[in-house]
């Protein structure tokens, strides 16, 4: 019989009127082992745009590179930026033309172009835009502070607290998440990384 390995993680993303802001742990499993505790699972793709990941970690790892290629290529064949929804379009067609061996992820795309957005992936390549979405193994936990605290006319800068809350409330109640916070707030002026501490 095969036995299949766990993997696990929590990230979260919200969109409000002037960005976006990016969320997820830093702990790596292998079934119940800590496999490694500062991964880096908010990857940027260009200047505005950037990509959580959860899943298999060379499945992520191949799609952020390949991603992070086209849109280098577009900006250099066209002069301008390539748009979020575009880019997303895109990673759903990659996704979708490898369902039969799928890639074993669960993906947030977040990016400025004119406005902000925030797209969700599943692993056969259907995708959608939200205001907020949560991806991985402390998911349950995670989106029941977003439903609780998001709203449309949030600061940045509250989003950004309210994303780092409902990934440490994952940390405490998930097995699978754990170490600490990386985060992205993504406007207009660009991308900003930032770290925090689990509690």
């Amino acid at each position: 019989m095969e036995q299949r390995i766990v993997h696990g993680t929590t990230t979260v993303g919200l969109r409000v009127k002037d960005g976006v802001v990016l969320a997820a742990d830093k702990r790596a499993s292998q079934g119940y082992y800590v496999a490694h505790r500062t991964v880096k699972k908010i990857v940027a793709i260009d200047d505005r745009l950037a990509m959580t990941t959860a899943g298999l970690v060379a499945d992520a790892q191949i799609l952020a590179s390949h991603l992070s290629m086209v849109v280098k290529k577009y900006k250099l064949e066209y002069g301008v930026p390539m748009s979020v929804k575009a880019l997303a379009s895109y990673l759903a067609l990659i996704l979708n033309s490898s369902k039969y061996f799928p890639y074993e992820v669960q993906l947030l795309l977040g990016g400025y172009d004119t406005e902000p957005h925030l797209y969700a992936f599943t692993w056969f390549g259907d995708y959608f835009e939200e205001k907020y979405t949560v991806t991985g193994s402390g998911s349950q936990v995670a989106v029941g502070v977003l439903e609780s605290e998001y709203r449309e006319d949030l600061s940045v800068d509250d989003a950004l607290k309210i994303a780092v809350k409902a990934v440490r409330s994952a940390i405490k109640r998930d097995v699978f998440t754990g170490e600490a916070i990386d985060a992205a707030v993504i406007s207009e002026e660009g991308i900003k990384m930032l770290s925090f501490p689990k509690e």
